[in-house]
C-alpha cells in the first residue's frame, strides 16, 4: 500500500488535529504513514500551498480551523483536488451553538492561551515555594514582589495567594540578630512590601503558633518585649529601604493581596 501522509492542519498549534489523527490511525494495521502538523494557518495562500503539496501525494487532511472563511476555503479546495479532508471542530461546535444559543468566538489559539496562563501560575507557585522564608536570597533579584516582615505577618500565605495571580513573590523574614540580605539593596524599593501587625495581635498569633507546635506560650518568641523589639527593628528597615508598608492587622489575606496588586498596577503605569 502506498504511504499515506496525514496533514494535521490548524490556525493554532495543531495539537488537537494531530492527536485525533494519531488515535484514528491506531485503528488500522498500517505501518507506512506520516502525520505532518501544519500550524498557524492564517490566510488562503497558506492553504493553497498545502493543497498543492497534498495533491501530489497520497494524502488526507484533518483540520481544526475556527475562522469560518479559512475553514470553508480549505474544505472547498480539498474537494476540488479530490483530497480527503475532515473538519474536527464543526461537528461538535454546531450542536453546542444550537443548544447554548450563543455564537462562538471564532478566535484561534484560545486553548493555548489558557495553557500558557496555567503554566505561568504553576511557575509562580513553584517560585513562591523555592524562595519562601528567605531560603534562597537570590530569589529577591528574580521576584516581581518581595515581602519582608517579622514572623507571623502573613508573608507565606500572601506569597502563595499572589502566586495564583501569576505574581512571582519571594519573602524574607526580619530578625534583629540576622543581617539583612544585600540583594534587598539592589532592587527598586517599589518591588518591596513591608508587612507589619498590631503588637497584641502578633502576640496572640505567636502564642497560638507555639501551642500548635506543642510548646509553652511563654517562650521568648511570644514575649511582648521581644515583639516590640522586632517591630521597631522592622520599622527601621522599612524606612531605610523606603518601601511601602502595609498593616495586616485584622486584614484577610485576600484584602492585603488586593492592596499589593493595586500598588503593583499603579507603579507599572
Amino acid at each position: 500500500m502506498e504511504k499515506i501522509n496525514i496533514y494535521a492542519v490548524s490556525d493554532s498549534l495543531g495539537e488537537t488535529a494531530e492527536q485525533v489523527a494519531k488515535a484514528v490511525m491506531k485503528q488500522f494495521d498500517i505501518a507506512d504513514f506520516d502525520i505532518k502538523k501544519v500550524s498557524y494557518i492564517s490566510d488562503k495562500e497558506a492553504i493553497d500551498h498545502l493543497i498543492e503539496k497534498a495533491s501530489k501525494e497520497n494524502s488526507f487532511i484533518v483540520f481544526t480551523l475556527v475562522v469560518e472563511e479559512l475553514r470553508d476555503y480549505l474544505a472547498e479546495k480539498a474537494f476540488e483536488n479530490n483530497i480527503g479532508a475532515v473538519d474536527i471542530m464543526t461537528p461538535v461546535l454546531l450542536p453546542l451553538v444550537k443548544q447554548l444559543g450563543l455564537s462562538p468566538k471564532h478566535e484561534p489559539g484560545l486553548l493555548r492561551k489558557l495553557d500558557e496562563k496555567y503554566f505561568k501560575k504553576v511557575e509562580a507557585v513553584e517560585f513562591a515555594v523555592k524562595y519562601d522564608d528567605g531560603k534562597d536570597t537570590r530569589g529577591i533579584l528574580l521576584a516581581d514582589i518581595v515581602l519582608v516582615g517579622v514572623s507571623r505577618t502573613s508573608k507565606t500565605p500572601l506569597s502563595m495567594y499572589m502566586a495564583h495571580k501569576n505574581i512571582k513573590v519571594a519573602n524574607i523574614p526580619l530578625v534583629p540578630e540576622v543581617s539583612l540580605p544585600e540583594e534587598l539593596k539592589l532592587i527598586s524599593p517599589k518591588k518591596i512590601i513591608g508587612l507589619t501587625l498590631n503588637v497584641e495581635n502578633l502576640n496572640k498569633i505567636r502564642k497560638e503558633r507555639l501551642k500548635a507546635m506543642g510548646l509553652r506560650d511563654t517562650a521568648n518568641y511570644a514575649n511582648m518585649e521581644r515583639i516590640f523589639a522586632e517591630l521597631e527593628y522592622a520599622d527601621k528597615i522599612y524606612k531605610d529601604l523606603k518601601c511601602k508598608v502595609i498593616d495586616t492587622t485584622d486584614k484577610a489575606v485576600e484584602e492585603t493581596a488586593s492592596i499589593i496588586l493595586d500598588y503593583i498596577a499603579e507603579n507599572n503605569k
